[in-house]
Formats: C-alpha cells, sequence, structure tokens
C-alpha cells in the first residue's frame, strides 16, 4: 500500500479509512517551512518575555499564573500528565489510528508552534503501530479533547501505556522496541498536542464511512423485505419523487429500482392491493431522509479533518514577517458534536423501518399469509425467526435512548472558565453504539428476507429471478447461511451476517455488478 503523504489540506474521510486499517503516512517536505515559522515564533515569544496562554502562562482558571522561560518546558509535562485522566473502556485501536493521524494533520498545517520532530512522533507511532492506550471517557468537547489526546501524549514523552502487537506495555516500552526516543516537550507542544477535536474527528471519519455503507445496505434489506412480502414498486416510480424533489430522496428511490430491476417476486397492478405498508412504500422518503444526514456529518467531518483547532493559533505573515498571536475557540466541538448527533438519530430511524420490516417478514398476520408464521415450516414445534425479531426490537429501542442529542447537555469546567462544552466526544459515543445495534437490526433482516425468499421460491415458484441488485445480497448470505430447515443456535448466524453489513461487502458487491453490467451495456451500444 502506498504511503499517504499529508499537508494538512487535503484529508480525506477514507484516507483515515486507510489509515486505521493501517496504511503507512509520511509529511509532505514542503510543508517544514511554516511549521518552522511557527515554531521560531514561539521560540521568540519564550526569549523575550511575551505573555501568551498557554506558552508563558498556565491554563484554564490559571490563564493569570506567569510562567518564567525556565519553567515552560516543565508546564507542558506537566500539563500532558495532569490532564490524562480518562476512564472507562480503551479506544480501539483503529479510533487511536486515527486520532495520530487527525491530530498530525492538523499541526502539518503550521499554527500550532511544534517543531517537526512532535509531529514526525505522530507519524512513528502509526508507522509502527504503536497505539496509546486512550480511555474512551473523560472528554467534555471543549477545549478538545483534552483527556484522550493526554493520554496519547503520554506515550509521545515515554509515558503512558499502549498497544503493541496486542500486548499493553508501558509508552517507554513501547518506543524502546521500535527504537524511537521520547519527545522533551518545548514551549506550546504539550498544549498542541492535547488542545483540539481529534477524538471527536478521528472516531466520527470512521463512523460516516459505516453510516454510507449501512444506508446502501439498508436499502437493499428493505428491497430483498419487498420481494420475500410480495410488494410492488409503484411507489418508486420516479415520477413520484420528481415531485418531491429532495436530491437524496431521488437517488435512494433509483437506487432501489436499480436493486429490484428484473425481479419477479414483486407483485404487478393488484386493484385489491394497490399499495404496501409505510416500511415498504416510503423507504426513499426514509432511507433518502437517512441520507441527507449522513451526508451532513461527512460535509462537516470532510471540513474539520484539515482545519487548525488548536489554542492559541500562531499566525506569521511570510513577507512582513510579522506574527499574531489569537486565543480563540476553534477548538469548540459543537459543529461535530450536532452532526453526529443528527447521524445518530437519522441511523436510528433506519433501524426502526428495519426492525418493522421484520415484524411483518414473521408475522404471517401482518403479511397476509405470503409467508408462514415465523419463517418456519413446522410452526409450534419450531420458532424460527421468532425471537431473531425479539433482539432486533430490543437494539431499536435502546437506541431511542441513546439517540438523545449528546449536544443538548453542557456542563461547565475549569472553575467555570469554559462554561459551555459540546459534550461532542459523547454523541460520537453514542453514534457508534448505534451505528453497531443498526448493523445487527439490518442483519436480522436480511437473515430473515433470505428465509421469506426461499419460502416464495419454492416449488413452481423456484426458477423465479431476485433483482439485479437483490441476488448479489441474497447470495452473499446464503455462503454464509442456509437456508433454516429447522430451529438452530442463531446467534452465531446472525453475527455472520451481521459482519458482511458491517465491512460494507453487500454494498460494495452491488456497486461492482451495477458497474460491471453497465459497462457491459456501453460495450454493446457500441
Amino acid at each position: 500500500m502506498d504511503s499517504l503523504i499529508i499537508s494538512g489540506e487535503q484529508l480525506k474521510l477514507d484516507d483515515v479509512v486507510a489509515v486505521a486499517d493501517g496504511q503507512h503516512v509520511t509529511l509532505d517536505p514542503a510543508v517544514l517551512p511554516r511549521i518552522e515559522r511557527a515554531r521560531a515564533a514561539v521560540v521568540e515569544m519564550v526569549s523575550s518575555g511575551k505573555i501568551v496562554y498557554g506558552i508563558t502562562t498556565g491554563f484554564g482558571r490559571f490563564k493569570d499564573k506567569i510562567i518564567s522561560p525556565e519553567q515552560v518546558r516543565q508546564l507542558q509535562v506537566n500539563l500532558v500528565r495532569s490532564h490524562a485522566v480518562g476512564v472507562g473502556a480503551d479506544l480501539s485501536q483503529k479510533v487511536v489510528r486515527a486520532m495520530l493521524l487527525v491530530r498530525a494533520n492538523t499541526l502539518a498545517l503550521g499554527h500550532s508552534g511544534v517543531r517537526p520532530e512532535t509531529i514526525q512522533m505522530l507519524l512513528d507511532l502509526l508507522n509502527n503501530r504503536i497505539h496509546p492506550r486512550i480511555p474512551a471517557q473523560g472528554s467534555l468537547g471543549a477545549s478538545g479533547d483534552l483527556a484522550p489526546l493526554a493520554h496519547l501524549a503520554l506515550v509521545v514523552i515515554g509515558e503512558g501505556e499502549a498497544y503493541v502487537d496486542d500486548k499493553l506495555v508501558s509508552g517507554a516500552e513501547a518506543l524502546r522496541q521500535a527504537g524511537l526516543k521520547p519527545i522533551a516537550l518545548e514551549a506550546k507542544e504539550g498544549l498542541a498536542l492535547l488542545n483540539g477535536t481529534t477524538m471527536m474527528v478521528g472516531m466520527g471519519a470512521l463512523q460516516v464511512r459505516r453510516a454510507i455503507n449501512l444506508a446502501l445496505t439498508a436499502d437493499a434489506a428493505a428491497s430483498m423485505s419487498l420481494e420475500a412480502l410480495h410488494g410492488t414498486i409503484r411507489a418508486y416510480d420516479p415520477r413520484v419523487h420528481a415531485l418531491r424533489p429532495h436530491p437524496r430522496q431521488i437517488d435512494c428511490a433509483s437506487f432501489l429500482r436499480k436493486l429490484l430491476e428484473g425481479s419477479e417476486l414483486l407483485r404487478g397492478d393488484d386493484p385489491l392491493n394497490v399499495q404496501d405498508p409505510y416500511t415498504l412504500r416510503c423507504v426513499p422518503q426514509v432511507h433518502g431522509a437517512v441520507r441527507d444526514a449522513v451526508a451532513y456529518a461527512h460535509w462537516v467531518i470532510d471540513i474539520e479533518l484539515n482545519s487548525v483547532n488548536d489554542n492559541p493559533i500562531i499566525f506569521c505573515d511570510e513577507q512582513s514577517g510579522e506574527t499574531d498571536v489569537i486565543s480563540a475557540g476553534n477548538f469548540h466541538g459543537e459543529p461535530i458534536a450536532l452532526a453526529m448527533d443528527y447521524m445518530a438519530l437519522a441511523i436510528t430511524e433506519l433501524g426502526n423501518m428495519s426492525e418493522r420490516r421484520v415484524a411483518r417478514l414473521v408475522d404471517a398476520d401482518s403479511n397476509g399469509g405470503v409467508l408462514p408464521m415465523f419463517l418456519t415450516k413446522k410452526g409450534g414445534l419450531q420458532s424460527g425467526l421468532m425471537m431473531a425479531q425479539y433482539t432486533a426490537a430490543a437494539l431499536a429501542s435502546e437506541n431511542k435512548v441513546l439517540a438523545h442529542p449528546a449536544s443538548a447537555d453542557t456542563i461547565p469546567s475549569s472553575a467555570n472558565t469554559e462554561d459551555h462544552v459540546s459534550m461532542g466526544a459523547t454523541a460520537v459515543r453514542q453514534a457508534e453504539q448505534i451505528l453497531t445495534h443498526v448493523e445487527t437490526i439490518v442483519a436480522i433482516e436480511m437473515l430473515a428476507a433470505a428465509q421469506g425468499i426461499d419460502f416464495r421460491r419454492r416449488g413452481d415458484a423456484e426458477s423465479q429471478r431476485l433483482g439485479r441488485g437483490t441476488a448479489v445480497a441474497y447470495a452473499l448470505i446464503r455462503e454464509q447461511v442456509p437456508f433454516l430447515e429447522e430451529d438452530t443456535y442463531l446467534s452465531p448466524l446472525i453475527e455472520r451476517v451481521r459482519q458482511l453489513v458491517a465491512s460494507g461487502k453487500i454494498k460494495e458487491a452491488i456497486e461492482a455488478g451495477f458497474e460491471g453490467a453497465d459497462k457491459g451495456d456501453d460495450r454493446k451500444d457500441q
């Protein structure tokens, strides 16, 4: 895999995903002059005795405490040690890798006053697969993700703990094994490592990619359910959606039509059954609105990935040589907090739709007897997928608690100096839980829909074709889980399909099939 070159200006969401999965990272040499200019400005501030927040003063409420030049290095070390107060479960190594990348990219913009070697240390940790142990809880999301980043910074200075080859060792030992020396922090560097939205945006980037994959996979699940339930595609007619021109509603309806193209399991015009329930009929309207929320989160994350969210910010005019330092609030996580709360709510709705389709698939009274009760041949002796719907319902209900917006809350800190906080770190953690739950709910729907499709295709109907895209999804599911002839241990089967959903393989296979078919059509035209 080629090395990703970072400059602070061009990092994309899928770059974060690639690095989280192990890609090597290199700092663009072209950014070194601006990094060094800002560093020189910090050195001059210290030597001239200029009073600058966090460089020659204390932090937060201690902003009026002046620090002597002899103490500025100790100030930075004390900051890192005192702020490492995280608790709870450790963040995953993928999230930690995302954080290392995001922080290095932010510092590369050259407004934080760190040395190039400090940025390089973050990349050395990444490239040597040294993953600082970072507890998930402790950030308020204003002044950035102080506690999580302090745990990251501890390893930079040879303290704290890190995972190396999945083994937890001291930070000093982790560096020693890789042949790296701890960084001796200079003025401003501890603050620059801690002050930013790094956990929120790194974790958020990974979640947005999952949400994109999930939204399109949920479209495939809904389409399979439509086939299993002998539904109609009429509600996806492009003329309908042109009259309510929300772009992603239109896109979703178009995708559904492609998924179902050529299907022989759908219902034609029937004057006695002209429309389906909302969770089938209104998929473009609901799933399209989910796509809107995910797209907004994607937009916010892409901006934040290439932003300066440090404090104070150093401005160096290359022409005049003049320097200015401004204490401001770019570390405040509100943009990410609101976006991730919005996305979490939308994904919750995706799960609500999916769970209701599961309930219809397993309930013969609701599906008009198109499918047997609980999708089993011997109801009574066998329970079939009765309990799978319970799990989907439990997860959907839990999501309704988790979907409460974290950003609606705030709590003053630092003796009321930081009197409004974003709770963005809580927003991304809640969104992650909801994503995992809905990946599971959609997996249960696909498992049930595949079972229903097999019931519909048995006997004379066995030759009936599935849609262009649903056939791909069905085949992938059947590679993992066979038709359930009798009651069996369902939990591991649900997990197999959940992994398919979470990995994005179903969505990717469908898109690849569409692309291949479209190329074939192009060749025919030629």
